[in-house]
């Protein structure tokens, strides 16, 4: 599961990175967190992304309930653009070409499938 949260900060030159940064490491605490970054946007110093991968999207709602998310990250998060941000991997490609499959968590058959 993938969570892609944008953001456009009032003040993109104040402390935001150093927010998401820790809103990143308090996120990667979490079981079931796979990986995950902070970037901005290279053509709009004051657009922000905040990218998580996640085992599955329990382990994503658990990780967003932890009792340090809530106090630290949530705050932060909660000033997300309303856009959707929770993805099903349905194709993941690797650098050797190898790929991995996986019917829409919406269809009846959810098995990853090696191709």
């Amino acid at each position: 599961m993938i969570a892609l949260l944008q953001f456009c900060p009032d003040d993109p030159a104040g402390d935001f990175q150093e927010q998401a940064e820790r809103a990143l490491r308090l996120l990667a605490e979490r079981p079931g967190f796979v990986r995950g970054s902070v970037g901005r946007a290279t053509d709009d110093a004051g657009s922000w992304l905040l990218f998580t991968e996640w085992e599955s999207v329990g382990a994503y709602r658990r990780g967003l309930g932890g009792y340090q998310v809530k106090l630290h990250a949530t705050p932060l998060l909660s000033q997300a653009l309303d856009r959707p941000s929770a993805f099903e991997e349905l194709l993941r490609i690797e650098p050797d070409g190898s790929e991995t499959a996986r019917t829409s968590d919406r269809a009846d058959d959810a098995d990853w499938t090696g191709r």
